[in-house]
């Protein structure tokens, strides 16, 4: 059965929902790595300061950015999105920039009140994606009353839940700093959830997730060199990062699993929408409370009420974005999405037949897969970096339960290999 409106060449529903069904997965795994991704930078965030922290992280997601990309496709088809959509370059490096700030202020924010109360707090991110995806990109138009229903009740209770952990994180947090972390929670997740904004127009109108994160860091890089400069100079960022040798690794490590997370989290935007994807891949809480209380023994001596606003709270906002996911969209809300798509064709002067292909997951007239010297160079000198640093990587002094630890990897390197097996037969990484 096919779509005959709107759009000129219409998408067959069966393959709609053979999308749909893999950006659901994506988000899924997203929440997976991103989740993970602040279990390093919580080995090594007590011993420097956040802008340092969040300076060392950047450089390890911009390797990987340019790296991955590099292995996966090659850097030349980098240069043929461009060339289709060139106004995408500064949209890309805005969300680079905003995705900078807020990720300096999650540090503040796991440093003042925890993983397992910091995570849920930023993903209030999950409400503006909703607002953004509505008003701008036609998302949840003629979505009909259940999925109208499943996208209410779960902002609502998604509220719910970062209400209570805000009130938890009193408890929790050092003296006079419960405040202090959870705004910088909340201004992440304000940061993040505009930052995709320039994830969805990037994908209606046709650039690959892999193009567009290697503008995207550029963003990322420069406005985090700007920020570490003028909060700490040049003296005091090498000073600390002479006397923080042994746990640079982990930052860096934190970049590297954050860029596979939020890979998958572009994929997820790309093919069910910031108003799905964003709640999908902000599971990453159930994974945050996992590596916190599991691993890092947060939490350990407080009250079980305490627990029970921390799990109830982080239950609530999980069960609201499961309700947001799972309202998938129907062939009429998609032909809404098609319009929006037309409509940043006409704007741009884009070739409609690249943005079609692109919705539906494919690339007409790609060229083979071709990776240069250039690629080779970045893959090795990335993973040089990588195992200079691990050599002298060093385990702080703080309590990791390494059973858990290792389990709870193991379960990532399988969601991983998943989804990555079904992102390339369905899609061939378009």
């Amino acid at each position: 059965m096919a779509i005959d409106t709107v759009a000129p060449t219409p998408i067959l529903l069966t393959r709609l929902r053979a999308l749909q069904t893999l950006g659901v997965l994506c988000g899924f795994v997203a929440g997976a790595w991103l989740g993970g991704a602040e279990a390093p930078i919580k080995l090594a965030a007590a011993s420097i300061p956040p802008t340092t922290v969040s300076l060392v992280m950047v450089i390890g997601v911009f390797l990987a950015r340019w790296s991955l990309p590099a292995l996966v496709r090659g850097t030349s088809s980098i240069r043929n999105d461009v060339q289709q959509a060139p106004h995408l370059i500064v949209w890309a490096v805005l969300a680079g920039a905003m995705w900078a700030v807020a990720n300096t202020l999650t540090v503040y924010a796991i440093r003042d009140v925890g993983l397992s109360i910091a995570f849920p707090l930023w993903n209030v991110n999950s409400l503006l994606g909703i607002f953004w995806g509505f008003t701008l990109f036609n998302e949840l138009r003629q979505a009909g009353f259940a999925r109208w229903l499943g996208v209410l009740g779960g902002a609502l209770a998604m509220f719910a839940g970062a209400a209570l952990l805000a009130s938890a994180s009193s408890t929790q947090a050092p003296a006079g700093r419960a405040t202090s972390g959870v705004m910088a929670a909340l201004g992440a997740g304000f940061l993040w959830g505009t930052m995709y904004v320039p994830y969805r127009k990037a994908y209606l109108t046709g650039m690959n997730p892999l193009s567009f994160v290697t503008f995207f860091t550029v963003g990322e890089l420069v406005t985090m060199v700007a920020l570490a400069l003028s909060y700490s100079g040049v003296t005091t960022i090498w000073h600390d990062l002479a006397q923080s040798r042994p746990v640079l690794f982990w930052l860096m490590l934190g970049g590297l699993i954050w860029v596979i997370g939020d890979l998958f989290q572009q994929y997820a935007t790309k093919y069910v929408g910031i108003s799905r994807g964003v709640p999908l891949s902000n599971t990453n809480q159930l994974w945050g409370l996992v590596w916190g209380i599991l691993v890092f023994g947060e939490l350990q001596g407080t009250t079980h009420h305490l627990y029970a606003q921390v799990v109830g709270g982080s239950v609530a906002m999980a069960l609201g974005a499961m309700a947001i996911a799972f309202s998938s969209a129907t062939g009429e809300e998609h032909l809404h999405w098609q319009g929006a798509a037309e409509r940043e064709t006409q704007r741009y002067g884009l070739d409609a037949a690249y943005v079609h292909a692109s919705m539906q997951g494919t690339e007409p007239g790609r060229d083979p897969i071709r990776r240069t010297w250039i690629d080779w160079l970045f893959i090795a000198g990335t993973t040089a970096i990588f195992v200079v640093l691990g050599l002298g990587a060093r385990l702080p002094a703080m309590h990791i339960n390494l059973a858990w630890a290792t389990l709870v990897s193991i379960v990532m390197l399988a969601l991983f290999l998943v989804c990555g097996i079904a992102l390339w037969r369905t899609t061939r990484f378009s």
